[in-house]
């Protein structure tokens, strides 16, 4: 089924950017910086809710969340990007996002807009020392008085992680 709703996402925009269509995504904030996601991948957005930490999991994977029965790692993106722990208040998000065949969370501190933009809008990542690695950027969008990152969540979270969180969970559940 998620394989499915992938292929039919990925011919979307493939046929939106041939057609000079614009694409849109959700932007938000960590730290004082704007970063965005495919709005296809974003499945619902929630706010701040204590997870369950599981024991021996990534220092960015802040623990699970139990989503009308399903489990679903959250993960703290200022960790993630190195920028240490987010001291969470009931104003921060959670976003829920479809990685791979997989629901997962994202908390970030506010999600500002959505925004369309055209292929040619979108410039490549950038080869030198950012915050966030090269390889967790498809691209950036220069507004004009701000720039937004736009995040590739299928390589941002390994889903071999992800995996490992779920099998966890499952354990423990058990």
């Amino acid at each position: 089924m998620a394989d499915s709703f992938d292929k039919t996402r990925e011919k979307e925009k493939e046929v939106a950017a041939h057609k000079g269509m614009a694409q849109q995504f959700l932007t938000f904030t960590v730290e004082n910086e704007e970063y965005g996601v495919d709005i296809m991948t974003v499945r619902e957005i929630k706010g701040w809710t204590e997870t369950t930490r599981l024991p021996n999991s990534a220092e960015y994977m802040r623990g699970v969340m139990n989503l009308r029965g399903l489990i679903i790692p959250i993960f703290d993106l200022r960790t993630r990007f190195h920028q240490g722990v987010t001291e969470t208040t009931p104003k921060h998000v959670v976003i829920i996002l479809a990685v791979g065949e997989r629901n997962i969370g994202i908390l970030v501190d506010t999600v500002s807009d959505i925004l369309d933009a055209s292929a040619d809008q979108i410039k490549p990542a950038p080869t030198a020392d950012t915050q966030v690695d090269a390889v967790f950027i498809s691209g950036l969008i220069s507004l004009e008085n701000r720039m937004v990152v736009l995040l590739d969540v299928d390589h941002l979270f390994d889903p071999k992680h992800i995996e490992l969180a779920i099998n966890k969970t499952n354990e423990i559940a058990a």
